[in-house]
């Protein structure tokens, strides 16, 4: 279990400080989503986050009542909220991320148009204690320096009875993908996200493992969690995880000096996914499909086939170099 301590000068140090990946800071995942915005529902999201895992994790969010008021931060391009918006008004939800790039893709989508969109900061919502009756966040974790300021953050934000649905990847299994994922961005690991919960102090901790179809791997994929708050007021795990502010930090030649880098061999990292995800997807297009609904079933898009053909045509022109 990750924990911040008081070191000898009085100044909070934090284990995540030392092992923060590539674009695990919010500057660099800002600049990452500025330009991942333009292919990211094209390309990225279909292959990492689909339909049936998102509505199979949302189901925990006990979105049973179309008169809760709803939070959705890291909400990215809307693909989530689409996924909320199906049980509860568009006017009772609240979309949060800090990327105006990615806020702007899920603006423009019709049945999101009656939401509430803020740019803000996960680890610092900016709404009161005790606001909303759910919380739900998908595939942001990855990118926050403090998770248990964020899912203390998450505890804080919902009123009493309300439950916070955490969705997120799973550290891989593989050396290669350990290696890629923990280069990139932050994988933890399935008792890294139940203590967070636990130390948070969310009771009646649920967990419901997903994974996209092409993904074959012995062990699990990704992870939703959820919690239910017992009692109004901030996360006992408050006074511990906060951190100083980075957001607005001096941007030296250094530091963006250092930006860039980070984002150049971070997305390389990252992008190693895409073609695995590719072919895990051409493979299962051959195999049986009887147990998977019609409204799931998937398969590539115009998009992803062109960059399967174009990392094909790269291979066999290396192939004709090299020999």
């Amino acid at each position: 279990m990750l924990s911040s301590q008081v070191g000898p000068n009085g100044q909070f140090s934090h284990p995540l400080l030392h092992v923060m990946r590539l674009i695990q800071h919010k500057k660099e995942a800002y600049w990452f989503y500025w330009y991942l915005s333009n292919f990211y529902d094209k390309l990225v999201n279909p292959l990492f986050w689909t339909p049936k895992m998102r509505d199979e994790s949302l189901v925990l969010a006990q979105l049973n009542d179309p008169g809760l008021k709803v939070i959705d931060v890291g909400s990215g391009t809307g693909f989530t909220t689409q996924g909320i918006v199906r049980h509860i008004p568009a006017a009772q939800v609240t979309c949060v991320d800090q990327s105006p790039h990615q806020m702007a893709k899920a603006k423009r989508k019709p049945d999101l148009l009656g939401c509430t969109f803020q740019i803000g900061d996960a680890e610092n919502i900016p709404f009161p204690t005790d606001h909303f009756d759910r919380y739900v966040s998908a595939g942001s974790i990855e990118y926050w320096p403090n998770p248990q300021q964020g899912i203390a953050e998450s505890y804080r934000v919902i009123k009493p009875g309300g439950v916070a649905l955490m969705v997120g990847p799973l550290e891989p299994e593989n050396a290669l993908g350990r290696w890629a994922a923990n280069t990139w961005m932050l994988f933890p690991k399935d008792r890294e996200y139940r203590d967070w919960y636990e130390k948070a102090g969310f009771t009646e901790i649920q967990v419901h493992y997903v994974r996209p179809q092409w993904f074959r791997g012995k062990a699990e994929y990704g992870i939703a969690i959820a919690g239910k708050k017992p009692r109004s007021g901030v996360s006992p795990a408050a006074a511990t995880t906060a951190l100083p502010e980075t957001a607005e930090e001096k941007m030296t030649l250094g530091r963006r000096l250092q930006l860039i880098w980070r984002i150049l061999v971070g997305s390389t990292a990252g992008f190693i996914f895409i073609p695995a995800a590719l072919l895990g997807y051409l493979r299962q297009a051959f195999g049986p499909k009887a147990d998977i609904p019609d409204e799931y079933r998937e398969g590539l898009n115009g998009y992803q086939i062109a960059v399967l053909l174009g990392l094909g045509l790269l291979l066999a022109g290396l192939l004709w170099w090299i020999f």
